[in-house]
């Protein structure tokens, strides 16, 4: 096994304790799985808590979490191990990328694409006026790549 999230941590992780009323509980639940394995809580070979802790933790109908895992396991996200429980897939996380990729290109680059054509911002200006914080992360990763190149160029050559 790779990692290892305790029924515990999972359940911490997932936060949330309430549910909204626009979508199916066991909808909801499969996407705060989903969420945590794109967020790298859940990793490949990490055991899923039991249906019965989850619906225990949050007031839920065991088979309501039991549907959720279901529709994880027909994803192909996770594969249920008799007598053991439930576990993530390998690939799983990458198989979720390419899914959720897909799904901006289609569903929400149109809409960012056409904000951007109507406020007549170019990709160059989107990138330029970034949060302070998105800047500062690429701005620490390109100074630690500078000093290094830096570095090597300050040591003597044999």
């Amino acid at each position: 096994m790779m990692g290892s999230v305790s029924g515990e941590d999972y359940l911490e992780a997932m936060m949330d304790r309430e549910w909204n009323d626009s979508q199916p509980i066991y909808r909801q639940l499969r996407d705060r799985v989903v969420a945590m394995i794109l967020d790298g809580v859940l990793k490949e070979g990490d055991p899923l808590p039991s249906v019965r802790t989850v619906a225990a933790e949050y007031r839920v109908n065991p088979l309501t979490v039991l549907k959720g895992y279901q529709q994880l396991v027909d994803e192909q996200l996770v594969e249920s191990k008799r007598g053991r429980g439930m576990f993530i897939n390998s690939g799983a996380r990458n198989l979720l990328l390419q899914g959720e990729r897909q799904k901006f290109l289609v569903e929400e680059w149109p809409r960012v694409y056409a904000t951007m054509q109507r406020l007549g911002l170019t990709p160059e200006e989107l990138l330029n006026d970034a949060p302070a914080a998105t800047r500062r992360s690429s701005s620490d990763s390109a100074e630690s790549d500078s000093a290094e190149s830096n570095a090597e160029k300050k040591e003597p050559k044999p």
